[in-house]
């Protein structure tokens, strides 16, 4: 299967629908630059920000925004340490940070989202401990089922990610944790479907 297809106008208003019957906000952008521009506008200038470790936020460039001194970046603050022992308390708590940005590994035509994790480090920020969340994901991760979701996330994403983690950390990855996001109260997540191949 073409896991990287982006997906038509048609499935893409039909997903935004699924989306906020869910209770998400969704902006529909076309490319990285809006999509870094939405963001920026969605998060107030001087909020404290975790941002999850995310091959989609490093592309679109809203990683580096997010630690470039407009926002109180957790993040930054935990690689500003040397004691592995205060960097892991340090992301205990920034799992409950004002907003956390991050991406997923599949969104359903019927409105749902999945992530998939080795570590869970974004589990807690992405289920509940983000006051308010981000997730941008580009429309090639549009699947139709949740059985189309978890076939994604197995043939594609996990042997990308055990790729790219071989030759980044000297070791791979494995698919320890699975979240679905199906539904949220209004106004705490936002996603931004940007009409572009991005991430795993």
């Amino acid at each position: 299967m073409e896991w990287n297809k982006l997906a038509d106008d048609d499935t893409i208003a039909k997903t935004t629908d699924a989306l906020r019957s869910h209770g998400f906000e969704v902006f529909v952008v076309k490319d990285s630059t809006e999509a870094k521009r939405k963001v920026e506008e969605l998060i107030p200038e001087g909020s404290e920000v975790m941002d999850a470790s995310s091959i989609t936020l490093h592309q679109t460039g809203i990683k580096d925004m997010l630690m470039e001194g407009r926002y109180k970046s957790l993040r930054k603050e935990i690689l500003s340490t040397g004691s592995k022992d205060v960097r892991d308390a340090m992301r205990r708590r920034a799992s409950s940070a004002d907003w956390g940005v991050g991406s997923v590994q599949a969104v359903t035509l019927d409105g749902r989202m999945v992530t998939a994790s080795a570590s869970g480090s974004q589990v807690g920020l992405y289920a509940y401990g983000a006051a308010h969340l981000i997730i941008v994901v580009g429309t090639n991760k549009i699947v139709k089922d949740l059985d189309a979701a978890f076939k994604r996330i197995h043939e594609h994403a996990i042997p990308l990610e055990d790729e790219r983690a071989k030759k980044a950390y000297g070791m791979g990855t494995s698919l320890n944790k699975i979240l679905i996001i199906e539904k949220e109260r209004p106004g705490r997540i936002s996603i931004v479907l940007v009409k572009e191949v991005l991430g795993f």
